[in-house]
């Protein structure tokens, strides 16, 4: 089989000058949340495979890059099932692992605990703009906080970071689970039907309201149902308070405190955030993770047009792996296509140092080289970034060619002492 040259398909190579942003926002991003109390950590890329489909992780079970077993118990021949020749997989998010290390360390973790995890994570996705089979993704999740807190802490723990990065005008959309339930069952839809409800209402802003309508009717749903459930989200697009009205329409569906948490979360947000974002409540979010609970967020960028980052409430999801329900919550920043559109904006990491490329002919040897390395070394100690190599046969085009990765000055250095 011939070697290739070009990465595995959905996967890429990374150049230096995309590596300097993301490391420059790698550094605000945990600088940032560190200010909010956030800690890092780091779990395995790896997973036992049951933990990975145990059906808490939608759609992205279905795209589980599978790992064999290896040596003796790898026996292809005699298995019926691919689950009696997989034991792992490389992990789709960082929810589930972080759970499972939650779980396993708990004893030896403050409470409530604000976890940092940055790492990458595989999905055998159909590759696109801004989404890729191997990607970075950065989490912040808080452990044991049950009150809304843990919401508008991480809200505003995101939205600072955007906006640390240059970020404005975008959304943070926010719903609960609990009301997309209560407003279900309002029009009369059984609960069991809900996820196929709910499957059809996340298309809201692809197909509209009558797309909606169309498909929810081709499932085999009643008109009436139908149209009443529909009339919810016209009524609350039509009103200045779009919480209020649909929560009252719903009535007596919803939990009183539910509603009380929900207002307090939207309230605290805009008495005490930045103003580069708005809050909105959007009556359509669904996010399309099952193990979701209650609040759910997602951050909505006109540049992008499309989502660049998410999350929400999980408090089911710890007690899978311990027995004991924990409160939990995080909020996912959208790590690559932030890079990209800071990328396709021309962005200029603005904390890097000068940089000054030393051109040494290929004559300078010795005494004369180490004469040269010691001035840089000089100039490294000054806080300089300096590039020591061999000139170029072609000098203009190797000039060029370390402008474009932001070198601004250059030391040439001959044999020929005259030149220098």
């Amino acid at each position: 089989m011939a070697l290739s040259k070009k990465p595995t398909t959905g996967m890429k190579d990374i150049l230096p000058r995309e590596m300097q942003i993301r490391d420059y926002v790698i550094s605000i991003i945990k600088e940032t949340y560190g200010t909010f109390g956030f800690t890092s950590i780091e779990t395995p890329c790896v997973e036992n495979i049951a933990n990975l489909t145990n059906k808490q992780g939608g759609d992205n079970e279905k795209l589980i890059f599978k790992i064999l077993k290896r040596g003796e118990k790898l026996n292809v021949a005699d298995a019926t099932t691919e689950e009696e020749v997989v034991d792992y997989g490389l992990r789709y998010d960082l929810t589930v692992p972080l759970v499972r290390f939650y779980s396993n360390n708990a004893a030896n973790l403050p409470t409530p605990f604000k976890a940092l995890q940055i790492g990458n994570v595989w999905r055998a996705d159909r590759p696109q703009r801004g989404r890729y089979r191997q990607f970075t993704q950065c989490d912040i999740d808080i452990f044991g906080e049950p009150s809304n807190l843990a919401e508008i802490e991480l809200i505003l723990a995101t939205t600072t970071t955007l906006t640390k990065l240059g970020f404005k005008n975008f959304q943070i959309r926010i719903n609960d689970r609990q009301i997309l339930k209560a407003m279900a069952a309002y029009a009369g839809f059984a609960e069991e039907s809900y996820d196929s409800v709910f499957i059809t209402l996340d298309k809201m802003d692809k197909i509209g309201l009558e797309g909606v309508k169309a498909e929810l009717l081709e499932n085999g749903f009643e008109e009436a149902m139908v149209d009443k459930y529909l009339a919810l989200f016209e009524a609350a697009e039509k009103s200045d308070d779009s919480v209020n009205c649909l929560l009252e329409m719903v009535g007596d569906f919803l939990d009183a405190e539910l509603v009380a948490s929900f207002k307090e979360i939207m309230a605290s947000v805009n008495a005490t955030k930045a103003d580069s974002f708005e809050l909105v409540f959007d009556p359509t979010l669904v996010r399309g993770m099952s193990y979701y609970t209650g609040t759910i967020f997602e951050v909505a960028m006109p540049e992008f047009g499309g989502s660049c980052g998410g999350g929400g409430r999980y408090d089911k999801m710890v007690g899978k792996f311990t027995g004991k329900d924990v409160p939990a919550c995080g909020f996912s920043i959208g790590f690559e296509r932030i890079v990209l559109l800071l990328m396709e904006s021309g962005f200029e990491v603005p904390t890097r140092p000068k940089q000054v490329a030393y051109l040494v002919e290929k004559g300078v040897s010795g005494e004369a080289l180490c004469k040269v390395i010691a001035q840089a070394q000089e100039a490294r100690k000054d806080g300089l970034q300096v590039l020591v190599v061999r000139m170029n046969k072609n000098k203009k085009f190797q000039k060029e060619q370390l402008e474009a990765e932001g070198y601004q000055e250059f030391v040439e250095f001959y044999k020929d002492p005259l030149k220098n």
